[in-house]
């Protein structure tokens, strides 16, 4: 293996704010080594594993910093690390921050001299990154996603016996859900660590009501490390372990401190009209009023039952409906509608919550089935005009609120096609009366596509991730929608005394959360800022005002240096840029392109990295004396996948807008691994079946590409009795394109242009053709570029001619497979669009070396065995090991349906 892109140690922590699925990383410190530095290509560049911390790299210093002033959080991390080695190492610092949360800044400091990221326009950014690449130089800094968090990632290259600090800081205002506010620190240190502080401060000038702090990790004896101190209006909380409290065992490396750090807190609300801070020009106004009576809803369930909602969704699903029906309230009104390509619903109007009602809607939920297509068009219209009929005929009480709930997995695929044209179907029949809210469950469904028509109606989009947990995010998600305490509610502030005023008119407030507005005032003079608040409550209206004064800030916290004084200002350009960024999705072209612009703008003027920026550092030189541009961007969903723009690769294939791609390959027995880098993890699992089988490995019909392989066996039975299989020969097509080739241990052979061309694997070639490029590496490698597709790498692995056993025998490696459609399937290409899987229990396996555990995944649970499997895109006779779950039983429960399922009658058949 390379030394410039080999050995890695993963060595430090992790820093998240929401919890993630076991052995997903958090905040990391890695190191590889470059004592023999070799050059390599940019495909095997992207091709580089991790291996084992050797011990030469020592992270001594952990810090993470917060400050919370009325719910806005700045929090600092800062990792030192120690290149203990005679020679230079590439250390890497990855960390784990909320989704809502903006960069602010990132800073290294190596030798004394400090780099500082510096945030830019995307496009400029991306064209000075283009030009870096362009170069030769390499990209480093990455983010990824979890559930509700994002990774940051950066590496640097450290000479011996030198240090590098890294900082990075980001901000985020805190999110009031079912009745409290969470701070939760993900730390994952793998190492006890010389300084290791949690210290966390919050200041509510409103005073706090209550402050809890806890981690998943806490023992007996960590527990009383947890400090924590409370006054009327600040709380400190700080955790300060030192080696030897960290330690699992006296003397040994392995440490306790591995989970999350969580504190949730909550402040006193006497004042119906809420708290106003005016600090420094600017002014926030939380509105969450005590007390208030709960108003009644109507709410229509539209439940996706196409077939792709079969096996362990539609179980999570029945619970989940079974839980919700239960917490109606009795003066709800309600109704189910469920759908594939037919729309059925439950009664022909709402009906009220009754536990009569209530008790027969259980019953039918209880039935319901996964079936058929998808048609959301007419599913959605069903339950929109059911409202619209009920209110018009006076069955609803008045005051009551309407809303739709709609949850699917999918795609439309019956009905209206049109992605638009249902949003605007939609749109036109609620016309701004009711609200909607859209689940998308698993990561097959079109999220952008709910994500927008939730906003265009007042509501909002949830992921329901498809794991073990999902019916108690269904209910989780409806508990914070469930009780609605005021409708319309309006938020108006003198006009000749405020500008720059975020969103002030909302649909609803809902039980536990909290409205917040900001703005700028015109005039520090508050002689004559009267605020008052008007909404629709259930039997009567609510209507309340008051006087707005500063802060004294000097005045209720004397004793403290305050250094956030102008978060009001930073609070209320955090909220205006998210407010613009949700602007951009919707309305008309011209409102787009303004909200775009105008969040570009603030973005920039606040140091924002958001979607519309971009970090950029610049690495100290390397040792060929090149600088290495770094870029950092925001992460956002788009469709059924996450998508970042990490830079462009200096590669043939068009432009990639993605972080380090998972890669999916088959080598050896066969050996299938699905390598998932957001979580730094990987899949495995054999398949074993009769020499001369055919199996479907890729079919996109999209896009006409079908890659398949037929495995052949050993020579003969070994002395164990056991026969290996492996796969000896591919056949891959691009219908469109009007490629073939047949790649078999003996040689390749392909066609294009209108003729057959036959290479060797003595030779070493370079073929450039019209739709495909070939690059043939003598007795190693064979790499496929399908114009404007994806990459194909195909490994000949040689045995000895006279090996009494075994055969020369291929791998086959899957490179930007992004480029292919979301239909693509077969054994590796349903793994294309990514898979979400949960891994739990971890125990003693057959194997000291090799734990069980249990995986939670596609609705099935699990058993599986940590092992390895090789890599051999690095050192063709070797390997390298990939410690990956493996899945037993020829991968069932894994893949979808049957081994058998994806056997083939021809190498260039589709059956």
């Amino acid at each position: 293996m390379s030394g410039v892109l080999g050995v890695r140690q993963l060595l430090l922590w992790g820093s998240a704010c929401l919890w993630l699925p076991i052995l997903a990383r958090g905040a990391l410190v890695i190191s590889r080594d470059y004592a023999a530095v070799q050059e390599t290509s940019g495909a095997a560049r992207s091709l580089q594993k991790r291996s084992t911390n050797d011990g030469t790299v020592e992270v001594y210093s952990v810090k993470v910093d917060c400050t919370v002033t009325s719910r806005f959080a700045h929090t600092v991390i800062t990792s030192k690390a120690l290149n203990k080695a005679n020679f230079s190492k590439e250390i890497f610092f990855e960390m784990d921050l909320p989704k809502t949360a903006f960069i602010t800044n990132f800073s290294m400091e190596i030798d004394g001299q400090e780099y500082v990221g510096e945030v830019k326009e995307k496009e400029k950014a991306k064209k000075q990154y283009e030009k870096a690449v362009s170069s030769g130089q390499t990209a480093g800094l990455v983010k990824v996603s979890g559930r509700k968090m994002e990774k940051f990632s950066v590496s640097v290259n450290i000479a011996a016996k030198r240090n590098v600090t890294f900082i990075l800081t980001y901000e985020e205002l805190l999110q009031r859900k079912l009745g409290q506010y969470e701070i939760l620190t993900r730390v994952k240190p793998k190492q006890p660590v010389q300084e290791f502080q949690i210290v966390v401060n919050i200041y509510e000038p409103q005073g706090i009501s209550y402050v809890d702090a806890h981690a998943t990790f806490l023992t007996n004896e960590l527990l009383p490390l947890v400090e924590k101190t409370v006054t009327d209006k600040k709380a400190h909380i700080s955790f300060l372990p030192t080696m030897d409290q960290q330690r699992k065992c006296p003397g040994c490396d392995g440490t306790l401190i591995d989970g999350d750090f969580i504190i949730k807190y909550d402040v006193n609300r006497a004042e119906s009209l809420g708290d106003i801070q005016i600090v420094n020009g600017y002014f926030v106004h939380f509105f969450a009023p005590p007390d208030l009576p709960r108003v009644p809803k109507n709410v229509v369930f539209v439940i996706d039952r196409s077939g792709s909602m079969s096996g362990q969704k539609m179980l999570q699903t029945r619970s989940a409906m079974l839980t919700i029906l239960q917490d109606l309230h009795e003066d709800d009104y309600f109704n189910l509608i469920q759908f594939d390509s037919y729309i059925e619903s439950w009664k022909k109007s709402l009906t009220k919550a009754t536990k009569e009602n209530v008790t027969e809607a259980m019953v039918y939920a209880r039935q319901l089935q996964a079936r058929g297509a998808t048609n959301i068009n007419d599913a959605m219209l069903r339950g929109i005009e059911m409202l619209v009929k009920d209110r018009q005929e006076n069955k609803l009480p008045k005051g009551s609120i309407d809303m739709i709930i709609l949850l699917t997995d999918g795609m439309p695929n019956t009905g209206e096609l049109n992605l638009q044209k249902i949003q605007e179907n939609v749109r036109s029949a609620i016309g701004g009366n009711m609200t909607l809210f859209c689940l998308g469950f698993g990561s097959d469904v079109d999220y952008s596509f709910l994500d927008v028509m939730s906003q265009q109606n007042k509501g909002l989009a949830r992921r329901i991730f498809e794991a073990s947990d999902a019916a108690l995010q269904l209910q989780g998600f409806y508990e914070e929608v469930s009780s609605p305490l005021l409708a319309k509610v309006d938020l108006r502030y003198p006009d000749n005394e405020v500008d720059f005023l975020t969103t002030n008119h909302f649909s609803q407030l809902f039980n536990g959360s909290e409205i917040v507005v900001a703005g700028r005032l015109m005039d520090n003079s508050l002689d004559n800022f009267m605020v008052e608040v008007f909404a629709q409550g259930f039997e009567e209206d609510f209507r309340v005002q008051g006087q707005a004064s500063a802060v004294e800030w000097d005045v209720i916290y004397p004793k403290d240096e305050y250094i956030f004084g102008d978060f009001t200002e930073r609070l209320w350009a955090y909220l205006t840029i998210q407010q613009l960024l949700e602007k951009s999705k919707i309305g008309t072209p011209e409102e787009k392109t303004n909200a775009t612009a105008k969040a570009l703008e603030m973005s920039l003027k606040y140091n924002f990295v958001t979607p519309l920026t971009s970090m950029v550092v610049t690495k100290p030189k390397t040792e060929d004396g090149k600088d290495n541009t770094l870029i950092a961007d925001k992460l956002t969903e788009v469709g059924n996948l996450l998508f970042l723009y990490a830079g462009l690769r200096a590669f043939s294939a068009p432009p990639v807008y993605s972080a380090p791609s998972p890669t999916y390959f088959v080598d050896g027995d066969p050996h299938f691994i699905i390598e998932l880098p957001d979580r730094a993890d990987a899949l495995c699992f054999n398949i074993n079946d009769k020499p001369g089988t055919i199996f479907n490995l890729v079919r996109d019909p999209t896009s006409g590409i079908l890659v398949n392989g037929q495995i052949i066996g050993d020579k003969k039975i070994s002395p164990d009795g056991k026969i290996n299989t492996y796969f000896w020969r591919f056949g891959i097509i691009h219908q469109k394109l009007g490629v073939r080739l047949e790649v078999s241990t003996k040689d390749i052979s392909v066609f294009q242009d209108g003729r057959w061309v036959k290479l060797l694997w003595s030779d070493s070639a370079s073929l450039k053709g019209t739709n495909v490029d070939l690059y043939l590496t003598k007795d190693r490698s064979l790499t496929v570029t399908l114009r404007d597709s994806v990459r194909f790498v195909i490994l000949l692995h040689k045995v000895w001619a006279k090996h009494p056993y075994h055969r020369d025998y291929l791998g086959f490696y899957t490179l930007d497979s992004h480029l292919l459609s979301p239909s693509v399937h077969g054994l590796l290409g349903q793994f294309y669009s990514g898979i979400e899987y949960e891994v739990t229990d971890l125990r003693p396996g057959k194997v000291p070396e090799k734990p069980d555990a249990t995986m939670y995944v596609k609705g099935q649970e699990l058993n599986v065995t940590r092992g390895w499997q090789r890599d051999f895109r690095n050192d063709v006779k070797n390997g390298e090991n990939v410690p990956c779950w493996f899945i037993h039983n020829n991968g069932t429960g894994l893949i979808d349906g049957d081994v058998s399922d994806y056997v083939v009658s021809g190498l260039f058949k589709r059956v």
